[in-house]
């Protein structure tokens, strides 16, 4: 029996050690940044907080940005439904982003399949002619949820993307054997539940027996109505939660990883908001933890294009979004007529007359809000495999310049530095999350170890 019991000891420490994350020891410097929707040039630029900026991404070991534009020359029509702006660039363009020193981008955004199949492959060969590692997007739904590689002097970096937003067509689909999956993004669906007090729940229920709605599955604290569920309970609120099959085939991605690199991010593009517009959503929440627990060493979050809390959640960084990094939106060559129908404008109508009906003339949407062009840049360090330390360089976009010039990112220097920095100190409270600034530049305080 004792022997028994110490080969079936042997066999579950094999198991154990096979299956568990194996964590680095190595050092390693992280540059890591929000939202980058880029339409013009940035190598051309020579003011010394700019190029301040630059060196600091330079220097990284390995840089991150999402890549929320798409490069191609118009190829392909536009895609009847859009994230927004149908996106668009010059493929060169993406070399810009290598000259800016960055290595990894993430392509799973709503803007991915703004031109369809073909807009999204003309994208990531622009990025792979630059030298730049991609993930979030592919030719069926298992390519676009692989890692991607990035080899540093410090070992192997690998990104895991998704997005949780996006128009009903992008998703990738899966491939089987007699029939090709369906170019996209990886996607993390999710869904809500709405609690209601007794006095509404009631209401709601006499109003589904009023229209004559089949009550199939409805109980005494559950209903479904227009698709929606809600369910008895106070205070009332509205819970989110993510879909537990991509939940689940996004961490086995990044399990994967875990045992093929050194060090592993992983990206998500998530718009959706808490309680306010500063606060991730309950899924959002959720989904990064769940990301660490399955051997992630950082979750960086993106797509509000504002700036929103950061947590150390067992010893790893989450940053719940970077806000915008380049934010050049309003330089995009072209658009589809049905972007132009939106403001009502005749055909023979420009980019310029659109973006002045949208944006009222910069009063407003995103030019008339400074909390759109005010983020900053992460520099995480690890040394040993354990997180060392986590500075906040602000940096500001040029808010209330010409439409030409703003959108481009330079470091923040004095008081506007410390006001952005002091801002997301306080959105980085409600998780626990303490904020040090001095001279210029933030830095996380880390639980004691």
């Amino acid at each position: 029996m004792k022997l028994a019991r110490l080969l079936i000891g042997f066999a579950l420490t094999l198991v154990v050690a096979a299956t568990a994350p194996a964590q680095s020891g190595r050092d390693l410097r992280l540059a890591l940044t929000g939202d980058s929707i880029l339409t013009q040039r940035l190598s051309v630029y020579e003011e010394p907080e700019y190029l301040r900026l630059v060196a600091l991404i330079r220097d990284a070991d390995a840089a991150f940005t999402n890549c929320e534009m798409l490069f191609h020359n118009y190829e392909a029509p536009a895609a009847p439904l859009s994230g927004g702006t149908w996106m668009a660039a010059p493929p060169g363009l993406a070399r810009e982003f290598a000259w800016m020193g960055f290595d990894l981008v993430s392509t799973a955004n709503n803007h991915a399949f703004d031109y369809g199949a073909e807009g999204l492959a003309n994208t990531l060969k622009a990025l792979a002619e630059a030298g730049l590692a991609a993930a979030g997007t592919g030719e069926n739904l298992a390519r676009a949820r692989a890692p991607a590689y990035f080899e540093t002097r410090n070992g192997r970096v690998a990104l895991v993307a998704a997005a949780s937003t996006f128009p009903a067509i992008a998703p990738a689909g899966e491939q089987r054997q007699d029939l090709r999956g369906r170019p996209g993004v990886s996607p993390l669906r999710h869904g809500a539940i709405y609690y209601l007090d007794a006095e509404n729940f009631a209401a709601l229920a006499g109003l589904k027996r009023a229209l004559g709605m089949n009550d199939e599955g409805e109980t005494a604290d559950r209903l479904e109505f227009l698709g929606e569920e809600f369910r008895l309970g106070e205070p009332p609120r509205v819970e989110t939660r993510a879909d537990t099959d991509d939940l689940a085939e996004i961490a086995a991605a990044v399990r994967e990883a875990r045992r093929q690199a050194d060090w592993v991010i992983v990206s998500l593009h998530a718009h959706e908001s808490g309680e306010s517009h500063e606060l991730p959503a309950d899924f959002v929440v959720a989904f990064a933890r769940a990301m660490v627990e399955a051997g992630a060493d950082v979750v960086v979050g993106h797509g509000p294009h504002r700036l929103r809390g950061i947590e150390i959640y067992k010893g790893r960084p989450i940053f719940y979004s970077l806000g915008n990094f380049v934010f050049q939106n309003e330089t995009v060559a072209f658009l589809p007529a049905e972007m132009y129908r939106q403001y009502g404008l005749e055909s023979h109508r420009g980019p310029a007359d659109l973006y002045d009906a949208r944006t009222e003339n910069d009063r407003v949407g995103f030019p008339a809000h400074p909390v759109y062009w005010e983020s900053v840049a992460a520099e995480v360090l690890f040394a040993g495999g354990r997180l060392e330390e986590v500075r906040l360089y602000p940096i500001v976009l040029g808010h209330g310049q010409p439409r030409p010039q703003r959108g481009r990112p330079v470091l923040a220097t004095g008081a506007q530095g410390e006001e952005i920095l002091g801002r997301l100190a306080e959105l980085s409270k409600p998780f626990g999350t303490a904020v040090d600034v001095r001279d210029g530049v933030g830095r996380v305080r880390l639980p004691s170890r």
